[in-house]
């Protein structure tokens, strides 16, 4: 068996490299997007990921992303792919999110229970070009800025926010040393100063310029009382509270509620995978078990004193709808000790189909170490399983351990922007913990080329967004596909 050999080049090469890599892509090729002349056609695209989804729940998913251009791009992860598939790559690997808008972005608790900023979705997580998440990222805030009203100058200044952050994250990060780079993280304490900070420079600045000072502090006190209040919220977002929204006490046993199309108890399942409810019911304990095989020992161990109670499907998301999703609530020592997982179907990443394949041949194990790659601390229950049917792969984690997002709707300028800078630096500690941060920030620069690259893009490609956005809203009023709205 030969040894692997692992290169290690000085910092000045990797530096070399950065430079190079100006030369197969400039700063100034990521302008003047434009569609390819052979752009594969919207409809057939999402009909093609359709295919392998439950048919029930496809009007479901087309209903969420009819409901504006912003949901539209959030469930849209394979039109972009087969966009960015053309654009200029600087061959500056990563390990990418795949998705990295800026709804994929998220509180969590980590397991010494801090509350940690970070990426939260892997689903089409695979190593790429680092500008394929930056543009996907600075377009989603470009979609959400125009979504919220803003003027043409604010909306620019959001997609700007996010990339100056990556940029000057970077740069940081190629002068840290490797394990600090690792170790980085964003958590509650930190977040909540970057806010109270932001608030009192922005009061600082409109006092100076005299500008529009009562409305620009009103708004950043109501950014900074938001934070407040959903950081407090988040704290109570756990099994025992989703077992208040979700359970039922039933002769002394509790029983996941029905709530369909949204929710659907196992009860009522064995009709649709035409079982009955016993033969469901040992499916789920076979796949429990090989589950458990996934985990480190000592939270195997830790699993292990818990026993399954009920399980159900149960609707997540936007792009994700329609994809066989399932909760499982488990309990411990008594009734007053829940413990709630979800197991979400990983199908082959949209990436996939303009790069080369994953490394790991099971999709639920490909989405799980794509996680732990990028995120600062992972769910410590998170694992995969082959589902009965072999064909379908699928990942298990904690439904709600202390997650939380931004109402992205209700963003002014302000909170924007800030949020913009906080992806930005987030996704930039996510790419340096797999990629080359020395090579990446020496091809960036230190001048804003980069950023006016991307965020000339990013308005391009919102254009287009809001194209296809309205043919895909026609192609529902012709009844081409169908649409179910309000849920």
């Amino acid at each position: 068996m030969t040894a692997q050999q692992i290169p290690h080049p000085s910092i000045g090469d990797r530096k070399a490299r950065g430079r190079e890599a100006r030369d197969r892509a400039p700063l100034s090729s990521h302008v003047k997007w434009q569609p390819a002349a052979d752009r594969p056609g919207l409809i057939g695209l999402l009909e093609q990921q359709n295919a392998t989804r439950e048919p029930d729940l496809v009007p479901v998913r087309h209903g969420r992303m009819m409901v504006s251009p912003f949901t539209f791009y959030r469930g849209g992860a394979g039109i972009m792919a087969a966009d960015l598939a053309g654009t200029p790559t600087a061959g500056l690997d990563v390990q990418l999110c795949g998705d990295a808008h800026l709804s994929n972005f998220g509180v969590f608790a980590s397991p010494e229970r801090r509350l940690l900023f970070d990426l939260n979705d892997f689903d089409e997580t695979l190593p790429g070009p680092f500008e394929y998440d930056v543009k996907r990222m600075a377009a989603s805030f470009t979609i959400a800025a125009r979504n919220n009203g803003f003027a043409p100058a604010d909306t620019r200044q959001a997609a700007l926010a996010s990339v100056l952050a990556y940029r000057q994250a970077m740069a940081s990060f190629a002068q840290m040393r490797t394990m600090d780079i690792w170790y980085a993280h964003l958590d509650e304490n930190q977040l909540m100063d970057g806010v109270r900070n932001a608030v009192a420079g922005a009061a600082k600045t409109s006092r100076k310029t005299k500008k529009g000072s009562k409305s620009s502090d009103k708004a950043a006190r109501n950014a900074l009382a938001r934070a407040e209040k959903n950081q407090a919220r988040t704290h109570t977002r756990d099994s025992l509270q989703a077992l208040s929204k979700l359970g039922t006490l039933t002769d002394g046993r509790y029983r996941i509620v029905s709530q369909p199309p949204i929710v659907v108890p196992a009860r009522e399942l064995a009709a649709t995978y035409g079982m009955s409810p016993d033969e469901t019911d040992h499916v789920i304990r076979d796949q429990f078990r090989a589950y458990r095989a996934t985990l480190q020992d000592d939270r195997r161990r830790l699993l292990e004193n818990f026993q399954i109670v009920d399980w159900a499907r149960k609707v997540v998301g936007v792009g994700s709808v329609g994809t066989r999703a399932f909760i499982v609530l488990l309990q411990g020592r008594d009734t007053d000790d829940p413990l709630f997982l979800q197991v979400k179907e990983a199908t082959a990443s949209v990436l996939e189909a303009h790069l080369p394949k994953s490394a790991y041949r099971q999709h639920g194990e490909r989405v799980v170490q794509g996680q732990r790659m990028m995120q600062a601390a992972s769910d410590i229950f998170l694992g995969w399983t082959k589902g009965l049917d072999v064909r379908r792969d699928y990942y298990w984690r904690q439904l709600r351990d202390m997650k939380g997002s931004i109402l992205v709707e209700a963003l002014q300028p302000f909170g924007l922007n800030f949020y913009a800078g906080v992806c930005g630096w987030t996704l930039a500690r996510a790419h340096a913990r797999s990629g080359d941060p020395v090579a990446i920030a020496e091809y960036l620069g230190d001048s804003d080329a980069f950023d006016d690259s991307i965020a000339d893009f990013s308005e391009r490609y919102a254009d287009q967004n809001e194209r296809d956005y309205q043919q895909f809203v026609a192609a529902i009023r012709a009844g081409q596909l169908a649409a179910t709205e309000g849920i």
